[in-house]
């Protein structure tokens, strides 16, 4: 598995890479996550323009999708309900990670590329993605 940055050439297999995990997790019971149109074609493009989206690739065929940010997330500035296990810098985080149910080992595929990066890995998702949780506490993640 070859991962480079995502370009705009990519958007047609995104849109088809998210529109398959939504069914996915509606099939799991999970239909409010990403909703109907998560993420929107705008968001894509902005992960594309900001250099964190990367697509997980082989003969030229995209499996799956992600976004690294490298450093402070502003995402995380206020959390509920929650903290992260430390404060310590520099930390990488996992956003809007697909695949298009075709190939295993996406998740896994992506961390290790992220980790080689970063030691310090943030990830978290929705208390009703119960593949999502599965896959992150078998990595380790609490």
């Amino acid at each position: 598995m070859f991962i480079p940055p995502t370009t705009y050439a990519d958007m047609e297999a995104l849109l088809a890479i998210f529109a398959h995990a939504r069914q996915q997790m509606a099939a799991d019971g999970n239909p409010k996550q990403w909703g109907d149109g998560y993420p929107e074609r705008e968001q894509l493009l902005n992960d594309i323009q900001y250099g964190v989206s990367y697509v997980i690739e082989n003969e030229g065929y995209i499996y799956g999708t992600f976004v690294f940010i490298l450093g402070d997330d502003p995402t995380y500035h206020l959390i509920e309900d929650g903290a992260w296990l430390d404060d310590i810098l520099p930390y990488g985080t996992i956003h809007r990670i697909a695949s298009d149910g075709s190939c295993r080992g996406i998740f896994r595929t992506a961390l290790e590329w992220c980790t080689a990066r970063c030691a310090n890995i943030r990830i978290d998702t929705h208390q009703a993605n119960y593949r999502m949780i599965h896959l992150i506490e078998k990595e380790g993640f609490t």
